[in-house]
């Protein structure tokens, strides 16, 4: 104001007595906070904004507002059909789209007829044996196989295993505590022997980092929620440092401070990848391999399903149980009839003749020539016939 007059003041071409303070902020943003409200992962609110992004943009850039179920049917329609998308996926950006309507926009369409979720096709998971497992990790070097050996000897997920903090690890009671996992939920898994060693020397040179990253005015973490508000240094203290830290410091997205993050999973995912080729496993594997490979090995050895599950992180038990599907000592109890062929594709004793008792083979050869001229076939089923009619029959 001078001299009683408003001055007008823009700002490359924006009239600021235009702008209102309390302006509805942008759609994506409003999904973004509404994520954060929920304590949704940061992986989920990017895959989430992506998702609806993408609906907006296939139907042309018109507000979700202006649109419903038969949009929504046939964006994903589009996504099954001319995008060959996985059912995982479709029901990804479903949830995606259904929290927008929900949470962001207020309205209520899960239950119109023609949205219908994906299913899943029920999949075995691919499984390393014990020598395949010990090849990868020999394959392994460095932080790579303590990463890998962590998955493998505690079943943790890839992510799991980086987002470890030094507090987590009990070296006396030989436990590790996973916070935060899948869903949110903490568990406790044993911690292998063969890793005390050298998660020892880890941390002492994680110890070096972090002191000099304090003298260099750095030295803070993420830390979840409102931790850092709670306790003020709490993101500097050595506790709640990462066992697995990035080599350089970076920026949070969220916060904007210059922390030192986590490992990078690419880079833990190339090199099992590359240790797979190198040790000649031509199986479609990967970091989550050795996860799958620790419930089985442990049913395999006998542990109960219950205590597996628990140690998963299983909410349900039906998914521990997809384990005993690939059991190698359950499907090795199992012999393929092909196996029962002679080279003439005719049936064969799973002994040879040559092995049975004197008594039994000369029987056998007087049927196989008076009775069935020659035909081993016949004499064999004539054999079975007989085994099953007395096999009930207690005999003295």
């Amino acid at each position: 104001m001078v001299n009683g007059e408003l001055i007008m003041v823009s700002f490359r071409g924006v009239n600021m007595n235009q702008v209102q303070p309390n302006s509805q902020p942008k759609l994506l943003d409003q999904v973004r906070h509404a994520l954060r409200v929920k304590h949704y992962s940061r992986r989920t609110e990017k895959s989430y904004v992506n998702w609806i992004y993408r609906f907006i943009v296939f139907h042309n850039k018109r507000h979700p507002a202006e649109m419903g179920p038969v949009e929504i049917k046939r964006f994903l329609t589009h996504l099954a059909v001319t995008g060959n998308v996985a059912a995982s996926t479709q029901n990804q950006a479903l949830c995606a789209l259904l929290f927008l309507y929900r949470e962001v926009l207020q309205r209520e369409i899960g239950t119109v007829e023609g949205i219908v979720w994906a299913k899943r096709p029920q999949k075995v998971p691919e499984v390393f044996t014990v020598e395949e497992a010990g090849a990868v990790l020999k394959c392994l070097k460095g932080n790579y196989w303590l990463l890998g050996m962590l998955m493998y000897g505690s079943g943790l997920r890839l992510i799991e295993s980086l987002r470890l903090r030094v507090k987590d690890i009990d070296f006396a009671g030989r436990r590790l505590f996973v916070r935060e996992g899948k869903g949110e939920k903490d568990r406790v898994t044993p911690l292998p022997e063969i890793t005390i060693a050298p998660l020892r020397q880890q941390l002492r040179a994680v110890k070096a980092l972090h002191e000099k990253d304090l003298q260099a005015g750095f030295g803070s973490v993420y830390l979840p929620y409102a931790l850092e508000r709670k306790y003020r240094n709490a993101s500097k203290a050595w506790a709640w440092q990462y066992v697995f830290p990035a080599a350089k410091l970076s920026i949070d997205p969220r916060s904007g401070a210059q922390q030192r993050h986590h490992f990078d999973e690419r880079a833990v995912q190339r090199a099992v990848h590359e240790a797979i080729a190198k040790a000649g496993i031509h199986k479609h594997a990967s970091c989550h391999t050795f996860r799958h490979s620790f419930a089985t090995h442990l049913l395999e050895a006998g542990y109960d399903l219950r205590i597996v599950q628990e140690l998963l992180g299983h909410d349900d038990v039906e998914t521990t149980a997809i384990y005993t599907h690939v059991m190698s000592k359950r499907l090795n109890s199992v012999k393929s009839p092909a196996d029962f062929l002679d080279k003439n594709g005719l049936m064969r004793p799973n002994i040879p003749i040559s092995d049975l008792t004197p008594a039994l083979g000369k029987r056998f050869r007087e049927v196989l020539e008076n009775c069935y001229n020659g035909d081993v076939q016949s004499t064999l089923t004539a054999f079975l016939d007989l085994h099953d009619k007395y096999a009930e029959k207690k005999w003295p």
